[in-house]
C-alpha cells in the first residue's frame, strides 16, 4: 500500500512578504498564541504542542496562514513537523513589528 508523503511547504522569500499579510495573520488569537509561544522557544516546537485548544484541522490551518505570511518557517523532522518563527527576516523586513505586536498582545490589548 503507497503511502501519502507529507506535502511540500511552501516558504515566501521575505522580500516578497506583504505587510498586509503578516498583519493578518497576527490578527487572530490562535495565531498570536501560536507567535508568542515562538518568541519564548527560540528553537522552534512541534506542532502538536502548542498551548491552544483547537481541532488539529484548525490548528494546520492557522499555521498554514502563518507560513504562507513569511511568519513562521515550518520543516519536517522525522515523523514530527517543527515550527520556528522567522523573527529575525520579518524583523529586517518590518522593524520591530513583531516585538510591538506581541507586547501588545501581553499587555492585554486586542490585535
Amino acid at each position: 500500500m503507497p503511502t501519502n508523503p507529507r506535502p511540500d511547504l511552501d516558504h515566501p522569500p521575505i522580500d516578497e512578504v506583504s505587510l498586509v499579510a503578516v498583519l493578518h495573520a497576527l490578527a487572530d488569537r490562535t495565531r498570536l498564541t501560536i507567535v508568542e509561544t515562538l518568541t519564548r522557544d527560540t528553537q522552534g516546537r512541534a506542532c502538536g504542542t502548542f498551548p491552544v485548544d483547537v481541532a488539529p484541522s484548525t490548528l494546520s490551518h492557522h499555521f498554514r496562514v502563518l507560513r504562507e505570511a513569511g511568519v513562521i518557517r515550518q520543516e519536517e523532522r522525522g515523523n514530527r513537523r517543527w515550527t520556528m518563527l522567522r523573527a529575525d527576516e520579518v524583523d529586517e523586513r518590518f522593524p520591530g513589528l513583531l516585538r510591538a505586536v506581541v507586547a501588545a498582545s501581553t499587555l492585554g490589548s486586542t490585535v
